[in-house]
């Protein structure tokens, strides 16, 4: 379903980029995404796509792509999210979610007076959404 909407989130991050946001890579999507690339049953398509994923990561990583890359974890980060994991008010959340949850709140933190959420297709992420403080 989500891989049907490859136009659509196209022409969202072109609007974005016009907007000049900032866009944030956590590294969780970074691990995510390549556990899913290399899942892929046929081999050609899998090296094809692993080739433009280590592009476009590597392009965040020297500064040249519209997305930073973020949680290059500490072990006091780690400690945390790892407390945060069994807990009842998680709701069943992966850590990889928690993840993203914790460099969403963390983000809010630092940029009150800017708009900060998670654009993601996942709806219990895409729930996360702070309006710039006046």
């Amino acid at each position: 379903m989500k891989a049907r909407q490859h136009g659509q989130i196209v022409e969202e991050l072109r609007q974005r980029l016009a907007r000049r946001e900032s866009l944030f890579l956590p590294m969780t999507t970074i691990l995510e995404t390549g556990n899913h690339i290399g899942q892929n049953g046929d081999g050609r398509a899998r090296r094809a796509c692993a080739t433009r994923f280590v592009d476009q990561v590597s392009q965040a990583m020297n500064g040249t792509s519209p997305f930073k890359p973020i949680s290059f974890l500490t072990p006091e980060e780690m400690a945390k999210w790892l407390h945060a994991f069994p807990a009842p008010a998680n709701g069943g959340s992966g850590l990889g979610d928690l993840s993203i949850i914790h460099d969403w709140e963390r983000l809010c933190a630092q940029n009150k007076g800017r708009r900060v959420y998670i654009w993601s297709l996942d709806v219990h992420l895409s729930g996360y959404d702070q309006a710039p403080a006046l």
